[in-house]
């Protein structure tokens, strides 16, 4: 069996997240180390992250641009004032 060289790779998490993981890497019958090496080999034979990730829709250029024409609106005070309307579920 050919060993190839081992390296170290230090990660900063949430200390809640680091205890939530180890939980469920022992549930899995692995530890952290297992799977980040799981993960890294996965990046590596497909060469992309194997998960979406997709940004926060609320920061879309479109949305900016109205949360700006807001702002703009606010301080040159042209609010409007509208009365809240509650709505009975029953």
């Amino acid at each position: 069996m050919i060993r190839m060289a081992q390296a170290v790779l230090s990660v900063r998490l949430d200390r809640d997240d680091k205890n939530q993981f180890d939980e469920f890497c022992r549930a899995a019958g692995m530890n952290a180390s297992v799977a980040v090496n799981m993960f890294v080999k996965a990046v590596l034979k497909n060469q992309r992250i194997p998960f979406a990730i997709t940004g926060d829709p609320f920061y879309s250029p479109a949305n900016m641009r109205h949360l700006r024409h807001a702002v703009e609106q606010a301080e040159q005070g042209q609010l409007e004032k509208h009365e809240l309307i509650e709505v009975d579920d029953a």
